[in-house]
């Protein structure tokens, strides 16, 4: 997703830099013009680093930054001289950032603490200088090491959100007007489906001080798995919450069916996902009577905790954010 503020894929190319080469040198000094072998070490490449930074949120700095082309390490000298190594190059991205191979796949680095260091790709090491290679029976080695090649290929930095709760419903299931209500976070808000388009966060407070994270993720519809709507641009982010709270409409045809749906695509995208815990919510319930709430209250899984909850008229939110709270505090 590269347009607009929030960007949570990045494609780059990367090259590491080269180690220098070592120095096949003799000292020459004014009373011994055969001193012997004093060839230095090259340097090594320069590193491509990945550090983790709490402020950011998005990979939106790197979108232009295509190419990255780390310093070569420069070549021994004489007098048994290291050469310098080559800078490195640090990039700091977002918590929740994964780094991976573009060509395999492979999970290269993954980023989850403030100021956490990764070495992505490892710079060539620098070549021996012909001193490492005097022996009793050769005193005088003309060679030294060539410097290691760099790593060099594209990449691709992949964001998941890192939340404590994550909002899971159909589009237009009244995800951002929950979030609004219980958290400070202005999402934008509209009676259509895609209102929102990028994972919005915010910080609920709760009893002595403590709050959590909760993050309205863009509505998922039927073959998301498959790609369809958002896709997987939005099922990765799950990947990350601690807790999964699902909002299903009241005035929703069949909540249970609803809510098999929604539980079926996670199933299909990874089902790993299926072992975080899990709430129900039946929001917009200011228009149900107790009757009907009972109702559909017997429709839904019995081992899924489940509540009635109404944003605008504040109907259940003290009981959700207890339910939440001890979703994510208990063992």
């Amino acid at each position: 997703m590269e347009k607009g503020n929030f960007v949570d894929y990045i494609r780059i190319f990367c090259r590491s830099g080269k180690g220098g080469a070592g120095s096949s040198h003799f000292a020459r000094t004014k009373f011994n013009a055969k001193a012997g072998p004093d060839g230095g070490d090259g340097g090594r490449g320069g590193h491509i680093i990945l550090r983790g930074n709490t402020q950011l949120w998005t990979l939106l700095h790197l979108r232009y930054y295509k190419n990255v082309l780390a310093e070569d390490g420069e070549k021994g000298s004489k007098n048994k001289c290291t050469g310098h190594d080559g800078e490195d190059i640090i990039i700091e991205v977002p918590l929740g950032t994964v780094a991976k191979d573009e060509e395999t796949g492979e999970v290269e680095a993954e980023i989850l603490e403030d100021g956490q260091e990764i070495i992505w790709i490892r710079g060539g090491r620098g070549g021996l200088g012909n001193s490492n290679f005097a022996t009793p029976t050769n005193q005088a080695p003309e060679y030294a090491q060539p410097g290691e090649m760099g790593s060099e290929g594209w990449k691709y930095l992949e964001l998941k959100i890192l939340a404590d709760v994550g909002l899971v419903g159909f589009p237009n299931a009244g995800k951002s007007t929950l979030l609004s209500t219980i958290s400070a976070a202005k999402p934008k808000i509209a009676d259509y489906a895609f209102t929102t388009l990028t994972p919005q966060l915010g910080i609920v407070p709760y009893h002595d001080n403590k709050s959590f994270c909760v993050a309205d993720l863009p509505g998922i519809i039927e073959g998301a798995a498959e790609g369809k709507g958002l896709g997987h641009r939005f099922l990765r982010h799950i990947e990350r919450n601690s807790v999964l709270l699902f909002l299903i409409p009241a005035d929703s045809a069949d909540h249970a069916k609803e809510f098999k749906i929604l539980y079926n695509e996670l199933e299909q995208y990874n089902p790993e996902l299926l072992h975080k815990k899990m709430l129900i919510a039946i929001s917009k319930s200011d228009m149900l009577d107790d009757e009907l709430k009972e109702a559909i209250g017997k429709t839904l899984p019995k081992e899924i905790p489940h509540m009635f909850i109404c944003a605008i008229t504040n109907q259940g939110l003290g009981e959700l954010k207890d339910q939440l709270w001890k979703a994510l505090t208990e063992e």
